[in-house]
């Protein structure tokens, strides 16, 4: 008479294989939904205001977090468009600093189509300083 007990190698390869499918499941389902609300922002954008570019914004986050692929893509984009792709990093961390990616990118925008007698951003902002120091 042997005693021959199951090797615990084959309960485990089971056992890790069910959360990889969810996980993988999962993903998906939430790279299907980040593409339902970039759609949803292209059918809202011809909407007059800036409805639509916020709500694709969202949708390209979602996706982003949960696609390698995306990941990758973005990655070289950011490598080589490092002043457009690093606001949007900033604002994919785990506690965005929104205020400070709007600033920036007011300034930028501001900087890029007004001449500089017409600049509102950089002379507020210069006076406030000297209101609170």
């Amino acid at each position: 008479m042997s005693l021959v007990l199951p090797s615990p190698r084959a309960r485990r390869a089971t056992d890790d294989l069910a959360p990889e499918i969810v996980g993988r499941l999962v993903r998906g389902a939430l790279v299907t939904l980040g593409g339902l609300i970039v759609v949803a922002g292209v059918l809202i954008a011809p909407i007059p205001g800036p409805g639509g570019i916020p709500v694709i914004a969202v949708g390209l986050i979602v996706i982003l977090r949960n696609s390698y692929k995306a990941k990758r893509v973005f990655v070289r984009a950011h490598r080589r468009w490092p002043k457009v792709v690093h606001p949007i990093r900033r604002l994919m961390r785990r506690e965005p600093e929104i205020a400070s990616v709007f600033w920036q990118q007011y300034l930028r925008v501001e900087r890029f189509a007004l001449p500089k007698r017409y600049r509102l951003g950089v002379r507020g902002r210069r006076r406030l300083k000297r209101q609170f120091r």
